[in-house]
This record gives C-alpha cells, structure tokens and sequence, in this order.
C-alpha cells in the first residue's frame, strides 16, 4: 500500500524530486539539442528525446520523431529514416490516428526489406544491440511486425495480427535477438488470452519471462507480469496474483509507463474486490484512475468508471453506483463512435499498399525454408513444455484434491461471498437498462412542460386584449391540464422504474406480497435487453410475450422472484446471441416470455412462467448439472455458475419447482411453477 502511495505522489505531486529529475534529464537533452555541431547529432538527440517520451505522452513525442525523419532523409541514413517512420508510426498508434501509423509502418517497411538499406549506416548498436548491418536491419524488420501486430489487435484484426508476431517471432528466432522473442512471445500470449485460451496463454508468457530475463531490454518486463497477474486473477490463485501485479506496478513505475500503471492499479482493486477487501479495492481503483486521467487515456477512465460502479453497488451504495455507471457509460459511448470512425478510416486506406506486403510475404516464406524448420521445431518444443505443464498439473490436482477435502468448511464462506457477488451482478445489468427505459418518460415530461410554457404564454397574451375570446381561453386552459395530466402520468411512470430498481436493489425481507406477475415479467424482459444492448450496441433479438390477463396479483416476495426472471432471461439472450454468432443463414434470435394459471396435482392455484429461446439447446450431459452451484458453461470470467442455483433455490423457498427442456440446436425453455398462497 506504501509503495501505491509513492507512486501517486509520484505522477500528481509537482515538485517530487523524482519528476525534477525527470525534468532535468529532458532540459539536458533539449540544451544539447539546441547546442548540437550538426545534423547527426541534432537526429540523434531528436531521438531520445522521443523514445524517452513516446510511452507516457505520445503527442509529445511524436514531433520529435517527425523531426528525426527530416533529418534521416536530409543526411540520406536509409535505416535512420525507417526507424523514425516505425516510431512516428507507433506514436500515432496510441494516439488512434491508425490510417497515419499503417502507412508510416509500409514506408519503414519498405525500406528495410531492401539490403541496401545497410549500406549507410551511422550506428548499429543503437537497433536492438545489433553489431552488423544486416543485423539492424533484420532488427528493425522484426520489431516492426512485432509493432504491426499491436496495430492490427487494436483494430480488431485478430487473426492478422497473430500472422505478424509469429514473423516477428520467426525472426527474433534467426538473431536470438531477447527483445523481439520476449515481446512477441508476451503478445502471443496476450492474444491466447483474448480467445480464452489461459493455458497456452501461459505458456508463452513463460517463456517471454526467460528471454526478459536473459535480455539487456528490461523496460518492457512491467507488461508481462501485469499479464501473469491476471492470468493468475482468472484462475483465483489471488495470492499468486498480487505477488505479480506489485512487481508490475514496481517495474512499470521506474520506466514512468502511465498507461501500464493504470491497468495496474485496476487490477489489483479487481483482485481486491474478489477478496472481499473492498475498500482496499476502491483505493486501487481511485488510484489507477488518477494515473488514467493524468496521462488523458479516456478508455482507460472509463473503465475505471465502470469498476468503481461495481464495488460500490457491492457496498449497496447506489446513488455512487448509478453515478460511476452512467459517468463509464457515457465516455465509452464517446470513445465508441470515435473508434467506430477511425477504424473504418483505417480498414480503408492502404489496400494497394496491404495487398503488396502480402505479395512480398508470401515470396519471403517460398524462399525461407529453413525459418519453416526453425518454427516446426519450436513448435515442437512448445508441444513438449505443454506435455510437462499438463502433467505437473495433474499432479497438483491429485495434491489439491487431498487438500480440498479438509477445507470443505471454508468453502461456504466463499459460497456466501459469491452469491452476493452475483446479485450486484444482476444489479449491474440492470442499472444499464434502466438508464435506457427511463429516458423515454422523462422525454415526456420535458415535452409536455415545454408546450405548456407556450400555451400559458399564449393565454396571458389572450388575456390582454381588450377583446377577450374567452372560448380560445377555455380551449388553452383544457390543453394545459391535459399535459399536466401527460406530466403526472409520466413521472409516475418513471417514479415506478426507479422504485422498481431500489426494489431488485435491497435485500429481500422475505415477506411476501401481492405482485402483478405479469408486469414484473414485462419490467425485466425490456431492461434485460436494454442492459445487454448497453454493453453490446451490436446485439439484438426479438423479444414475445403472452401473458395470461387473468392472473391478476400473486402473492411472492418480489424482489426474489424478480433475480430469477431476470437471470432466466439473461440466459436466454445470451444463449441466441451466442448461436447468432455461428453465422447461420436467416437466423432470428428470439426469446418469448408467458405466463398462465394452473391446476397443480396437489389442488389449490398456481401460476407458471415459461422463458423460451431458440438458440443453441443444452446437451444432455449438461442439463443434470446447470442447477448445481459454481456449475457454468461461459468462458472464464463470464459467469460465477451461481445463477441457477440461486433460482432453484428461491424457487423452491416459494413452494414451487423450475425445469428445463432442451433440444441442442433448436432451443430450451425454462418453466417455472409458484403455488399462489397467502
């Protein structure tokens, strides 16, 4: 904790000695620059300074290194120039500017494939510790594909992007070059991790570990453990977790790498909060905030937004939550359009140029055999690492499994801990829609206040003359109360939403009382959906419903049997969204909600509510298991396993059952019974 505060003081606090320092290095390099006896040296200077700035303040920097190209091309130093297009290229990559960092990328690109390149250079040790030409130029060649990847991943282009850091790999491989292997072999890593792959994620990311730690490059190292912090933080191993992140925060803090020190302290609320520890979290995460603000990375203040929304809706502290929540919501919807512009800036510009690089690629890889045998065998070794790493598992698997049958007391703790976790989770989704259904009264309400200003002003114009139609008087009086009417019946409507949401939000004092099932039904149908659409603008499906008028009120505790609809329906959404994605031809994803009375076996009345969807179906390996706790099919860190369990269980508390039918590829449906009783 003393070590966060350092490092806060460290980027907020003017006049820490730390950043006179830092001050002082940058005043020298201008003063020689100013001072420099020509041109060489002017380059060279422009250089470090840039490099020195390009990782907290990009916009900084980047003139520097447009500075640094003039000059290249000015003195004729071919790998010179390449270099100063590659950095100008990666500064405008975390400034969003994607179409300028491609083409300065191509142009760096083109240079150094050509060996003639080399053959006026004014010093190699300064590419990646290179002592030869060649070796410069194949340095810069590498780094650029490792850099090109990093592009392609910010614009989505996953797959391309992995096709580059395994050249840049292949490469790395050729020169033994620690600062090319260690970076791509992290990235890889990363990218594994995006498609939740964690285990071979780790794999690479041990071994970017062992080339770091052999390598003379070690400002890039912060990265990595921040990785193996969360990589650690997905499996719960939170111990393990903290260990890296702190290393992270400690590595990334000497090299003044803001963007890095954000997600940092991000994680290390997150791995807080997991712990129960949540005002330790919310420092973390205040404190990641402020470094996000300091170095203006809005993506990054967004989600801390979004974070701080999470822990205080787990404190029960709403209004906070609700605050943080639409302030996330608000930037990301900002961000998103910007993105949005800029990829579709950067998807076309460059065709011709793209289609030539892969051209030249593919006649590279027809002329490289050897690099093909250099990466089969390195894929056999990975291959072999992955045999030992699945047997050492196993064998800590046997350990773990003695071990877990003497800490079964311990896991109610933790059970207790996590079915709190997944009503603030339910909160969360429906806060979002909430912010969606409540803007159309308030439209309303604003509206009609506005017309009635208008026509109160008209009827004090009526008023003074001398002449006065007193029908038209009567007329506007008669507009005025039925907006007024209009305004009353809205803010009621939204009065109601608001109630509604306090209502889910509280915990339940197990008293039942008369409920209209079928509003309830409708209520968190429509903000189900609008809270996925709020966290997925590209979602949609169609939603039916067919309510049985006659029910009228049930008695229930509705705020229990609320978390039940609502995770039923999230399931639905989530299972037709998921089957959309397969990319099956005229696919409509829909989710129908009905409800009717029934005579059960044992006499007296009883309601029942079906959820149904048309996605994928569940299997029937499956369906015994999804009522049992922790028990989920989602990928890691979409699902606790906790909602079922916790539906069948309020279900059963009410006197009724909930079962699932299914068919794999056609759908399921979720049929719940309520015994109607006092």
């Amino acid at each position: 904790m003393k070590f966060v505060l350092r490092i806060i003081f460290l980027f907020l606090v003017p006049g820490f000695a730390s950043a006179q320092d830092e001050q002082r290095y940058v005043d020298s390099l201008l003063t020689a620059l100013k001072n420099a006896a020509n041109d060489t040296m002017r380059m060279d200077i422009n250089r470090q300074i840039g490099l020195y700035l390009q990782n907290g303040t990009p916009d900084i920097a980047l003139p520097y290194h447009e500075a640094q190209l003039e000059l290249a091309k000015k003195l004729k130093f071919k790998i010179w120039e390449a270099d100063a297009y590659q950095q100008a290229a990666y500064c405008n990559r975390f400034l969003v500017n994607y179409p300028v960092s491609f083409e300065y990328y191509m142009k760096a690109l083109k240079i150094v494939e050509d060996p003639a390149s080399a053959a006026n250079v004014w010093s190699y040790n300064k590419f990646s510790f290179s002592k030869s030409p060649d070796n410069a130029r194949e340095s810069i060649i590498g780094m650029i594909h490792y850099e090109l990847a990093s592009l392609y991943g910010n614009t989505r282009q996953f797959d391309e992007s992995l096709r580059h850091l395994k050249i840049g790999l292949r490469i790395g491989e050729k020169l033994q070059n620690k600062k090319i292997l260690s970076l791509c072999c992290r990235n890889i890593g990363l990218y594994y991790t995006d498609h939740n792959q964690p285990d071979s994620a780790f794999l690479y990311y041990q071994q970017a570990l062992s080339h770091f730690k052999n390598s003379p490059y070690q400002n890039s190292i912060g990265l990595l453990y921040q990785l193996l912090g969360t990589y650690y933080i997905q499996k719960r191993q939170l111990d393990s977790a903290k260990l890296y992140l702190s290393k992270a925060i400690e590595e990334n803090s000497k090299y003044k790498y803001l963007n890095s020190l954000e997600i940092d302290n991000m994680q290390m609320g997150t791995l807080f909060s997991l712990s129960g520890q949540l005002d330790s979290a919310l420092f973390y995460i205040y404190a990641g905030l402020q470094i996000a603000e300091t170095a203006k990375d809005k993506l990054a203040i967004a989600n801390g937004f979004n974070r701080l929304a999470s822990i205080y809706s787990m404190q029960n502290q709403n209004n906070l939550a609700y605050k943080y929540l639409l302030k996330g919501k608000t930037l990301s919807d900002s961000l998103n359009d910007a993105y949005i512009t800029k990829l579709m800036q950067f998807q076309n510009t460059g065709f011709d140029q793209k289609m030539r690089f892969q051209k030249l690629e593919k006649e590279r890889e027809q002329t490289k055999s050897k690099i093909r045998i250099y990466a089969l065998l390195t894929g056999l070794g990975i291959f072999l690492v992955a045999v030992l790493f699945l047997y050492r598992n196993n064998r800590q698997k046997q350990k773990t499994n003695k071990i877990l049958e003497k800490t079964l007391t311990d896991l109610k703790s933790t059970q207790t801990q996590l079915i709190q976790s997944e009503k603030m989770a339910s909160l969360g989704e429906l806060t979002a829609g909430i912010a969606h259904e409540i803007q159309n009264p308030l439209n309303f309400v604003n509206n009609f206040s506005e017309v009635n200003k208008e026509l109160i002003e008209e009827l004090q114009e009526e008023r003074k003359k001398e002449q006065r139609d007193l029908n038209s008087e009567d007329e506007l009086l008669n507009d005025i109360k039925e907006n007024e009417e209009k305004i009353n019946h809205h803010g009621k409507r939204a009065d109601a939403i608001v109630k509604g949401m306090l209502q889910h939000s509280r915990s339940s004092n197990g008293v039942k009382e008369p409920t209209d099932i079928n509003a309830l039904c409708d209520e968190y149908l429509r903000l189900s959906y609008h809270g996925l659409r709020a966290k997925d603008n590209s979602f949609n499906a169609t939603m039916k419903t067919d309510f049985d008028a006659s029910i009228g009120n049930i008695n229930i505790i509705p705020q229990d049997i609320g978390r039940v609809i609502l995770n039923l329906i999230n399931n639905a959404f989530y299972a037709v969204d998921e089957k959309k994605k397969t990319g099956i031809a005229d696919f409509e994803p829909t989710v129908t909600i009905t409800t009717r009375y029934i005579q059960p076996p044992s006499g007296g009345q009883a309601i029942e509510i079906k959820v149904s969807d048309n996605g994928g179906g569940i299997p029937e390996s499956v369906k015994e298991k999804i009522f049992q706790p922790f028990f989920t099919t989602k990928p890691t860190g979409q699902g606790t396993g906790l909602g079922l369990s916790l539906s069948y269980d309020i279900v059963k508390a009410h006197g009724g059952e909930i079962k699932v039918e299914s068919e794999l590829g056609e759908g399921s449906t979720f049929t719940i019974n309520i015994l109607n009783t006092p």
